[in-house]
């Protein structure tokens, strides 16, 4: 398990992030549980593996899922949670 907090604190949540597409290849790995502080936002988690994994796409490409629901960036996460960034989808 990667932690992702800094000094020593006790209020702490485990987190499943799930990778795909791009994001995968670039974390070299399709899921990790993390732990962070209780009051970590999405959009903190994001800058957080953004910088771990030097994801090379900002957060205002993304879409974010949270226990299989999108969510807004805003939302509240929680200790279990499992969370997924996606990338940009082309179809037709």
């Amino acid at each position: 398990m990667s932690t992702l907090i800094d000094g020593n604190t006790d209020a702490t949540m485990s987190i499943n992030v799930l990778y795909f597409a791009s994001l995968a290849d670039e974390a070299n790995c399709h899921e990790e549980k993390i732990k962070v502080p209780q009051s970590t936002s999405l959009t903190e988690l994001y800058a957080q593996l953004r910088q771990k994994h030097r994801f090379s796409r900002p957060q205002s490409e993304l879409r974010v899922a949270v226990n299989d629901y999108f969510a807004k960036w805003t939302d509240e996460i929680y200790d279990g949670d499992s969370v997924v960034f996606i990338t940009p989808v082309a179809g037709g």
